[in-house]
This record gives C-alpha cells, sequence and structure tokens, in this order.
C-alpha cells in the first residue's frame, strides 16, 4: 500500500506551529496580484538591490511582527 503524497494534520494548531525544518524558509504562501503590481514589486526589489522574495518577507515581517514583539499572545 502507497502512501499519500500529502495528507491533512491531525490538529491544524499543531502544524502551523510545528517547528520549521532546517531552512529558515520553508512555508510558501502563493497569492494572485496583477501583472502592474508584480511589475512595481519587481522594479523596487531590483532599486533595493534584494530579491522580491526577500522584499516581500520583509514588508510582512513588518506588518505582522511576532506576539513578542507587540506584547499581544495572539
Amino acid at each position: 500500500m502507497s502512501r499519500p503524497f500529502a495528507s491533512r494534520p491531525g490538529s491544524p494548531e499543531a502544524w502551523i506551529r510545528a517547528p520549521e525544518a532546517r531552512k529558515p524558509f520553508t512555508a510558501r504562501l502563493t497569492i494572485d496580484v496583477t501583472p502592474e503590481l508584480r511589475g512595481r514589486i519587481k522594479i523596487a526589489a531590483y532599486r533595493q538591490g534584494v530579491t522580491v522574495a526577500d522584499l516581500l518577507r520583509d514588508l510582512l515581517v513588518r506588518h505582522f511582527p511576532a506576539s513578542d514583539e507587540t506584547g499581544d499572545a495572539s
């Protein structure tokens, strides 16, 4: 009997909060943006001398700080 390619976690909370693997960035996030916005993001990243991924990670970290940085327990 073969194992399924992917299976649902028993506890979504435990799965989301599970420690990351060896790589610091292992989760993927896919969003839909307009081609015009995608172009603006790529130009901004180029001008800052960073990759699009690094630019967006930094943006997300600043917008959604860890709970210990804000004092929130949520």
